[in-house]
C-alpha cells in the first residue's frame, strides 16, 4: 500500500452529518494485516477505530498515514489520568487530525471539563466523547470494583457526568442507548461497541446487540471489529450490515 495516496477528502471536521454510522475497529498486532483491510474499504462507507493495541505497535505515524487517505479516525484510546495530563493527550491527538477521541467518565468532572477546554482551541476540532462503562463489564464486574447500583445506574450517572460537562456523546452498550436518548436528546452521540450481526460469536463482550437493533434503539454509531476484521470475506460483511440498517437510516 502506498502510504502517500493523496488525501481523499477533508477528515478534520468535527462532523455531525454522517457518512456512515460503521466504524470499522482496526484491532489488529500487526500492521500488514490492518492496511490490507484498508486497502478495500471506501472511506465514505466507514470510520475507523485505532485502539490501544495497534497504536502502541504502529504509533502517531500510522494515524497521519490513514488521515492523509482520507480516512476518518476514531482514536479509542479512553484517556484517563490527572486532568493536565488528559488535557494535553486531547490536544496532541487533535494536532493529529483525528475525528473522534474518548476518555473515561469514571475520570471524573474536572478532567472531562479539562479535556473539552483543551479541545475549545480548535475550530475544527475532533468529537470528544466518554466511556460509561465498558460493554464487557457486567453486574460480578461492578461487585468486584465496588461499584454499587445496577449497570443502568451506573451507566446513567456516568453519562449525565459527560453530559453536564458538554462532551460531544457517550461510548454506551446499544442496551442503554433508549434509556440515554430519552435522558440527553437527539444532539448528544450515543456510540455503541460491542455490536454483533445475528450469527457471529460475542467474544468478550457480554452486553450485545445486532447492528438492527442498536440502531433502532437511538444508536448514532456502531463499532464493528472482529465480524468484519476477522471474517473471510469483510467487505461481504460490511455490505450485509449495510443492508440491514439501511431500514433505519438511509446511507
Amino acid at each position: 500500500m502506498n502510504l502517500s495516496k493523496p488525501l481523499i477528502m477533508a477528515n478534520k471536521l468535527k462532523m455531525t452529518t454522517r457518512v456512515s454510522p460503521i466504524i470499522i475497529a482496526l484491532d489488529y498486532s500487526d500492521t500488514s494485516q490492518a492496511l490490507s483491510l484498508i486497502d478495500q474499504l471506501d472511506p465514505i462507507r466507514c470510520q475507523v477505530k485505532v485502539g490501544k493495541e495497534l497504536f502502541t505497535l504502529a504509533g502517531p505515524q500510522f494515524i497521519r498515514a490513514l488521515v492523509n487517505r482520507g480516512f476518518k479516525i476514531f482514536l479509542d484510546l479512553k484517556f484517563h489520568d490527572i486532568p493536565n495530563t488528559v488535557a494535553r493527550a486531547c490536544t496532541i491527538a487533535a494536532e493529529l487530525g483525528v475525528w473522534m477521541i474518548n476518555v473515561h467518565a469514571l475520570g471524573g468532572k474536572t478532567m472531562l471539563i479539562a479535556a473539552r477546554e483543551a479541545l475549545a482551541q480548535y475550530s475544527q476540532a475532533p468529537l470528544l466523547t466518554a466511556v460509561s462503562l465498558l460493554t464487557s463489564v457486567d453486574s460480578t464486574t461492578l461487585k468486584q470494583i465496588g461499584l454499587s447500583g445496577t449497570i443502568e445506574e451506573n451507566g446513567l450517572r456516568l453519562a449525565q457526568l459527560a453530559y453536564e460537562s458538554e462532551l460531544d456523546g457517550i461510548i454506551c452498550s446499544g442496551l442503554e442507548a433508549p434509556l440515554f436518548r430519552q435522558s440527553f436528546g437527539r444532539n448528544f452521540l450515543l456510540v455503541t461497541p460491542g455490536v454483533r450481526p445475528v450469527g457471529t460469536q460475542s467474544g468478550d463482550q457480554k452486553r450485545v446487540l445486532t447492528p438492527k437493533q442498536a440502531m433502532t434503539n437511538g444508536s448514532d454509531y456502531l463499532v464493528i471489529g472482529r465480524p468484519i476484521t476477522q471474517a473471510k470475506n469483510p467487505m461481504g460483511v460490511l455490505e450485509a450490515i449495510e443492508l440491514e440498517i439501511n431500514t433505519e437510516i438511509k446511507l
